[in-house]
């Protein structure tokens, strides 16, 4: 998922918590996904994540019908947001800091 970001701040986007909140309905998933449609509309965001019930249920085995993750999303933000504080040099705010406001 890539697009402009109009905040002036440095921000890293969650794919699942976005396709959660724009596709909370899942049509899109099913659409363009047909092989985890039968998913509910909570498991569907993140497959990986269900419970085993859920995906029997679903006819889904992770790493056949669907692919396990490539990336691990929250280990790529650390690392990511520690290179972004290395970038904006000493004294400034740490993007931890910038995320509570």
């Amino acid at each position: 998922m890539s697009g402009c970001d109009a905040q002036p701040y440095f921000r890293i986007f969650n794919p699942i918590t976005q396709s959660k909140k724009f596709d909370a309905k899942s049509k899109f998933i099913r659409h363009y996904v047909p092989k985890i449609a039968g998913l509910s509309d909570r498991d569907i965001h993140a497959p990986w994540l269900a419970k085993p019930d859920a995906l029997k249920a679903a006819k889904i085995s992770l790493g056949a019908e669907y692919p396990q993750p490539l990336v691990d999303h929250d280990a790529a933000r650390k690392r990511t947001r520690a290179r972004y504080d290395v970038v904006r040099g000493p004294g400034k705010r740490s993007a931890a800091e910038i995320d509570e406001e």
